[in-house]
């Protein structure tokens, strides 16, 4: 729903989550492409080598994309509604605030440095809560989709640590968040928030998923 309701542009840079901890703590894959069932995927290796650049943090690393799902599973949706794209995945582990900003940042000034504002989008993967009640799933899913509505990367961590929110992917979204803003973001939208006992009728321990645009 959330990847219908954007429209399709010729590069995304995806942000996941390193769930297995192999390889660096931001890792950028140095292969020319990747392969899923739907196709090949390209790599966009200049906007990838401009990131590198402004970027000290993140460095070549197809270590810890090796047995990683959460930039993965985005490309079928994108291949499915979007046709011909490349894309540039970064792993992200857990950090700092300020670092998950220089890396935004980072993001954001290598677009601009290939001025390919208008043609790049940022994604970042996350579930949210994990294996909690729905009720108690839904409360603290809901502060964190509120900080994210209000652009606040800032207010997102820290909820995130005050309220114990077992969100995956809350980094690469602070760094999202960051970038964005930089390149002239001023206002998102919740697209659908629901939980897998919706799927399943088992509201004991659901994990929650949000869907964000932000433009």
């Amino acid at each position: 729903m959330v990847f219908q309701s954007i429209k399709p542009k010729a590069d995304y840079v995806i942000l996941g989550p390193n769930h297995t901890g192999l390889g660096g703590p931001f890792g950028l894959d140095t292969n020319e492409s990747w392969q899923t069932p739907l196709g090949e995927v390209r790599i966009d290796t200049d906007l990838a080598r401009q990131i590198k650049k402004n970027c000290a943090s993140i460095k070549d690393d197809s270590l810890s994309h090796a047995h990683e799902h959460s930039i993965e599973v985005q490309l079928p949706f994108l291949q499915f509604l979007h046709a011909d794209f490349k894309f540039v995945p970064i792993t992200i582990s857990y950090s700092s605030l300020s670092v998950y900003r220089a890396i935004g940042q980072a993001i954001a000034k290598s677009i601009k440095d290939l001025k390919m504002e208008k043609d790049v989008s940022i994604i970042a993967s996350s579930d949210m809560t994990h294996y909690e009640p729905r009720e108690s799933a839904k409360m603290k899913d809901s502060a964190a989709i509120e900080a994210m509505l209000e652009l606040n990367e800032e207010k997102l961590v820290e909820r995130v640590s005050e309220m114990e929110i077992s969100m995956c992917g809350y980094a690469p979204a602070a760094i999202m968040l960051t970038a964005v803003k930089s390149l002239g973001a001023k206002k998102a939208r919740l697209v659908k928030y629901e939980t897998s006992g919706d799927t399943s009728g088992d509201y004991s321990s659901v994990v929650g998923y949000a869907g964000i645009i932000i433009t």
